[in-house]
């Protein structure tokens, strides 16, 4: 993990190999941000006109790399765009400078330090620099640069870029209280935010069930979370027929994980639950070629719920916050539950499966039976749910469906917030009767237009009477398979946990919404 420090060095004083500084656009040409002033005095005022003639325009996440003049420590400074310069006495947003931190950080791969001379008017700007720079750093190298056996002995296969290794913020205030706590917060999340994106990304063949279990369990001793683990006897002896349909057919026996922070003057509840198909195969009903390559990044519901729950822990939060993995792998075999069975689930319902790569729902059902019983002030669902949603709305943003309008509109704008892109979505009445089964009391599929809100609808079957319920339908921006932008790296993104983490801070604050 790259290393956070708040600098008291000056931009020309502090020894590193790169100095970043923001370059926005004006209505002119490219003009330089505050923060930079010293880089620019070193330039003899003449950073902008240099970057303008290097081709720079200040535009989001662009980055112009130079050589530094006499008078600055450090040998490259690295320019990133924020975008549109603001008005006079106005601010730079958070999610500019977010990006833009993440973006310098990428291109300073294998960089030991960085100074970052971004615009740091507030602890908020700290804040999300800070973030910014340490998940635009972030890399997945655990199955690279290994030892080639054919080569002379002690030879490696190339080996991987490694991430930038410090991250200096100028201008930051280390004795500041609200700058401290700031920096802080930013390690704690994005640390588990990067710990969630290698969960994600891991193969399947080492991140199953049983696996990821164990993990669930590790942190949760290292940071004073009970864990409680529900293998495959004590799934049928729950009854949680759900998990156990959608995990028969697997080598790899389904779990169900619970996690519980607790805090000793906590006023409220909050109960998180995820789905953890560590792969998915769509089971009997089988995805279709080149739609299985992706699909280690199904249990990106359980990832985000176990990151959201650690970092709430991390941050003594003032808030009771369970987390419930519902953890399978979907595959084929002769064991497999068919197309036509029917499930009786872990509320006591029954479930007529017509397709098998609608597992999702069957194992989130269970869980969320088994937090209702808890009886939370609220309940979250985080799912790789349905390619309808990625329809909908595309591959970055999420939808958000609920029970309680102003809990929907609570949650969409603590996503805005974070920066994480967010829409709610309705749960039609009408769309509910496509589900009925002529064989048992519900069916998994409904109309095929709308698909994402049937899911939702389907959920909400199951959800305890008079409990706040929100589905966070993950889909689109869990995975990324374009090239990295931003703080957005190829592969496990981390979507939703900004979110969670900031809803759990704000119900600490008795603003559940």
């Amino acid at each position: 993990m790259t290393a956070l420090t708040l600098s008291t060095a000056g931009a020309a004083t502090l020894r590193a190999d790169a100095l970043v500084v923001g370059v926005a656009k004006g209505a002119k040409g490219p003009v330089v941000a505050p923060g930079a002033e010293a880089v620019d005095k070193a330039f003899d005022g003449k950073l902008a006109d240099v970057l303008e003639t290097l081709g720079a325009s200040g535009a989001e996440g662009e980055v112009t790399k130079l050589p530094a003049p006499s008078g600055l420590k450090a040998p490259v400074v690295v320019a990133v765009g924020l975008g549109r310069a603001p008005e006079p006495d106005g601010a730079y947003d958070a999610e500019a400078l977010r990006r833009a931190a993440g973006s310098a950080a990428r291109a300073l791969s294998d960089a030991k330090k960085a100074g970052f001379a971004l615009p740091t008017e507030s602890a908020e700007d700290a804040a999300a620099i800070a973030e910014g720079a340490l998940l635009g750093a972030y890399a997945f190298t655990a199955y690279q640069g290994g030892e080639d056996k054919v080569a002379p002995k002690g030879a490696r296969n190339g080996g991987p870029k490694q991430p930038l290794a410090e991250v200096a913020l100028l201008g930051a205030k280390p004795r500041d209280k609200a700058f401290k706590a700031a920096a802080e917060r930013a390690v704690a999340l994005a640390e588990e935010i990067n710990r969630a994106r290698d969960l994600i990304n891991t193969p399947p063949n080492d991140l199953y069930p049983e696996s990821f279990a164990a993990v669930a369990t590790a942190a949760g001793k290292e940071h004073g979370v009970k864990v409680q683990v529900l293998d495959e006897k004590a799934l049928v002896k729950g009854g949680f027929g759900g998990l156990l349909g959608v995990g028969q057919g697997s080598a790899h026996g389904p779990r169900l994980v619970k996690l519980a922070y607790t805090h000793p003057k906590a006023e409220k509840t909050l109960a998180l639950v995820g789905k953890g198909i560590t792969y998915d195969s769509g089971g009997i009903s089988l995805k279709p070629a080149g739609h299985n390559e992706t699909m280690k990044c199904d249990m990106s519901g359980a990832a985000a719920v176990f990151a959201a729950v650690i970092a709430a822990a991390r941050l003594g939060l003032r808030v009771n916050v369970t987390g419930w993995l519902a953890l399978a792998e979907n595959m084929p075999s002769g064991n497999a539950t068919r197309p036509g069975d029917v499930l009786r689930m872990y509320s006591g319902k029954t479930v007529e499966v017509l397709n098998t790569d609608a597992e999702g729902r069957l194992v989130l059902a269970d869980a969320l039976t088994r937090a209702s019983e808890e009886n939370p002030d609220a309940i979250v669902d985080v799912a790789t749910l349905t390619g309808a949603m990625i329809l909908a709305l595309g591959n970055r943003t999420f939808g958000v469906m609920s029970n309680d309008d102003a809990f929907r509109t609570s949650i969409h704008e603590t996503a805005e917030e974070v920066g994480e892109a967010s829409w709610p979505m309705p749960l039609p009445a009408d769309l509910r009767k496509g589900m009925d089964s002529p064989t048992a009391d519900i069916a998994n599929m409904g109309e095929r237009m709308g698909g994402g809100l049937v899911a939702g609808l389907f959920l909400q079957e199951f959800v305890g009477e008079d409990i706040a319920w929100a589905h966070l339908d993950i889909a689109g921006p869990a995975f990324h398979e374009g090239a990295p932008y931003g703080y957005t790296p190829k592969g496990g993104t981390g979507s939703s946990i900004r979110t969670l983490v900031r809803l759990a801070e704000r119900t600490a604050d008795g603003d559940l919404g």
